[in-house]
């Protein structure tokens, strides 16, 4: 073929190939997505190689992804096998498109939790992660870390105050925490912006989600419907630069949880596309879901006929069987064991009473395990708080027993103490001291309370040790409590901390620890050992009072995600301060310098000493009571709080150097280098504390 050219051409031509065999033209891997271009699974069936899944979740012989199923505090993810290429050669992110569909499936009376996410992570595992509101995504420790390279689209269906959560069905997008950077309601839009419906995520259908992230916009949008009709309007949109969370290449699939309540979580299909739109899904052709069976319903109709001239007979009778059994139904029914279980037993019409019928008006707050009242007991004027025992909870009879029978017997000065109970059939009433005064949370975090001075502040701390002294040494068995924070440490008329809801606590042995495997708590008090061996100590509960101490002095939470990020965790910020010789700059604002100097420096020391995250360096509460009471010196080396090596210093000093005794005065200077202290160790009184046992949420008032 070559002799029909010119020399020329052949010449040229020749050339071409010469450079072609030189330098051979190279895929575009920066517009391909790496080593996957495209994802789409109309059912699970065939996804046993593709899908990499651990915790619960599995593929089912239906063809379904099933995430979770309905046991309590589980975790279940589902990955894409292969890592996926997020990145191009210049290191922006790239484009990306995904569709699926899922529902979520609730037992008929139950109440649904926690939710699922579509996610994409670093990792395929998420070895660390908890159950719960985390949705198996992260936990106490890594919440909120930059490190983490997590984005994920939740749809949860249970609403937790301590993250932010605007409602129990929403939406939201997560980077990196399961706080929502932006979060909206699950709605149905008809047609326009405006013309829009509510859609339950928890209702039991399919829904189908569409996410998108436009690389040149730097915009991440969600849409939702329960079709298979794309619709126009975006639920949830987001301005954000993926390429500063993303890595060049990531695992994408689903994680899901479930918490006190449970569901089962089901994904049906899936579509996933870099650089490219995903292929739409038809719920018509997915796989079925399956059936969810239905609690069983007793109406049985007795019908009772002798005789035509006997029906109205009958009918009579019915009726006043009915009221008969109303009325049993109704009594406050007592059994044998209940005469031997500690202290009084209240009537329901006595709590009933007392709370004005349980009106919204006497309400004083709620929580996981149920509400808590308001009320004044009939013919003696005595002021109580009643928490009624929600039906949802997962506090049985039997644990109610053990709770009234154990607990009640504690006895202690800064106890709320538990006055008495009541069973009636389904409800599950404990009564308790009223404390006029709220929680220390609201004095420490809202504006709109009356300012709570130093003096106050140091007397609550002292009693809330000693209290924990009580519980973990001094009464019969060891309790712990595992659950301290400021909102559930509550204020009688007169400004003493009293430790309240043992709603988490565990009774064992002196010198044992009981067996668990469930890590129960809230964020930012948490000890780091937990999320390894679900087992909780005396220990554990020293690291959550050095949370607390931390608090009452700065006046801040635990994990501040308001706060920049050296100040999202607590003890972080109080050591940079600490190590910077800047302690004083994390006082409370709003004492305006009126404090005692040296007992705010040994709270904040006492409080880095507690919130180490080995155990072992932790005092005991003993020891801790010793110190605040100022009977014994703090150890002058204090390690760091997160295992770094080494100690902090100031121009050369130690540390622990620089309080090494209790003076009567001192001199503290705020970005100096060096502290400076005279005079002797002082003595102060003990205040005493211990805890009762309802259960509020920390947004609740706590009594």
């Amino acid at each position: 073929m070559l002799n029909s050219f010119s020399l020329m051409e052949q010449k040229f031509f020749s050339l071409c190939v010469f450079f072609l065999l030189l330098y051979p033209v190279k895929p575009d891997l920066d517009n391909i997505g790496g080593p996957l271009l495209d994802v789409f699974i109309d059912g699970f069936g065939d996804a046993s190689n593709t899908m990499s899944v651990d915790g619960v979740a599995a593929i089912e012989k239906n063809r379904l992804l099933r995430l979770t199923n309905d046991s309590l505090g589980t975790v279940g993810h589902a990955f894409y096998s292969r890592p996926i290429r997020f990145k191009n050669s210049s290191g922006e992110a790239m484009s990306f498109s995904t569709s699926f569909a899922f529902a979520i499936l609730t037992g008929q009376g139950k109440q649904a939790g926690e939710g699922l996410a579509f996610t994409i992570s670093p990792t395929k595992e998420l070895p660390a992660s908890l159950p719960g509101p985390y949705l198996g995504l992260f936990n106490a420790s890594n919440n909120g870390s930059f490190s983490n390279h997590v984005v994920a689209v939740e749809f949860d269906t249970v609403q937790d105050s301590q993250f932010g959560d605007i409602d129990d069905n929403h939406v939201g997008i997560d980077i990196n925490s399961v706080v929502s950077n932006t979060s909206a309601t699950a709605v149905q839009f008809k047609g326009s912006d405006t013309n829009k419906v509510d859609l339950s995520l928890k209702s039991g259908g399919v829904i189908q989600a569409w996410i998108e992230y436009d690389s040149q916009l730097n915009q991440l949008e969600v849409k939702l419907a329960p079709d298979s009709s794309r619709p126009r309007s975006v639920l949830l949109s987001c301005k954000v630069n993926l390429s500063k969370i993303l890595q060049e290449y990531m695992y994408v699939g689903f994680s899901a949880s479930t918490g006190s309540s449970a569901s089962s979580h089901y994904i049906l299909g899936w579509s996933f596309n870099v650089n490219g739109d995903a292929k739409n899904l038809y719920l018509d052709k997915l796989p079925p879901l399956p059936t969810v069976p239905r609690s069983k319903k007793n109406h049985i109709a007795i019908i009772v006929g002798l005789s035509v001239s006997g029906a109205l007979a009958v009918i009579m009778v019915t009726v006043l069987g009915f009221y008969i059994v109303r009325k049993i139904k109704r009594a406050d029914a007592v059994e044998a064991w209940e005469h031997d279980i500690g202290p009084q037993r209240f009537s329901y019409k006595q709590l009933k009473k007392a709370t004005a019928g349980f009106g919204d008006r006497e309400l004083l707050g709620f929580g996981g395990f149920g509400r808590v009242y308001k009320g004044t007991l009939p013919n003696s004027d005595t002021q109580v708080a009643v928490k009624r025992i929600s039906h949802d909870s997962k506090q049985g009879l039997q644990e109610f027993v053990s709770e009234v029978a154990s607990m009640g017997r504690l006895r202690h000065r800064n106890l709320v103490q538990l006055l008495g109970w009541c069973r009636r059939q389904g409800d599950l009433l404990l009564v308790y001291d009223f404390m006029p005064n709220g929680s220390l949370d609201k004095y420490l975090f809202e504006e709109s309370k009356a300012f709570l001075s130093w003096e106050k502040r140091f007397k609550i701390i002292k009693g809330v040790a000693s209290g924990l002294l009580y519980l973990h040494e001094e009464w019969e068995q060891a309790v712990l409590h595992r659950d301290i924070k400021a909102g559930n440490v509550l204020l009688d008329s007169e400004f003493n901390g009293k430790l309240s809801d043992f709603g988490l606590a565990k009774l064992c042995e002196h010198g044992s620890n009981p067996s668990t495997t469930r890590v129960m708590g809230t964020p930012g008090y948490l000890a780091p050992e937990l999320a390894r061996t679900g087992k909780p100590t005396t220990s554990s509960d020293v690291f959550a009072f050095g949370a607390l101490l931390l608090e009452v002095v700065c006046g801040r939470r635990p994990m501040d995600f308001k706060a920049s990020p050296e100040g999202l965790v607590l003890v972080d910020w109080v050591w940079e301060n600490w190590r910077e010789g800047a302690i004083l700059d994390v006082v409370d604002p709003r004492l305006q310098d009126k404090f005692d100097e040296i007992e705010v420096v040994l709270a904040l020391k006492l409080g880095l000493i507690c919130s180490n995250d080995a155990p072992e360096a932790r005092p005991t509460m003993r020891q801790v009571v010793r110190y605040l009471e100022k009977e014994l010196v703090l150890p002058e080396e204090v390690a760091v709080p997160h295992g770094r090596k080494g100690g902090a210093t100031f121009s050369g000093i130690e540390f622990g150097d620089c309080t090494p005794s209790y003076p009567t005065t001192s001199s503290y200077s705020r970005k100096a280098s060096t502290w400076t202290s005279v005079g002797t160790n002082l003595d102060a009184d003990v205040e005493a504390g211990l805890t009762s046992e309802f259960s509020v949420s920390s947004g609740d008032d706590g009594r």
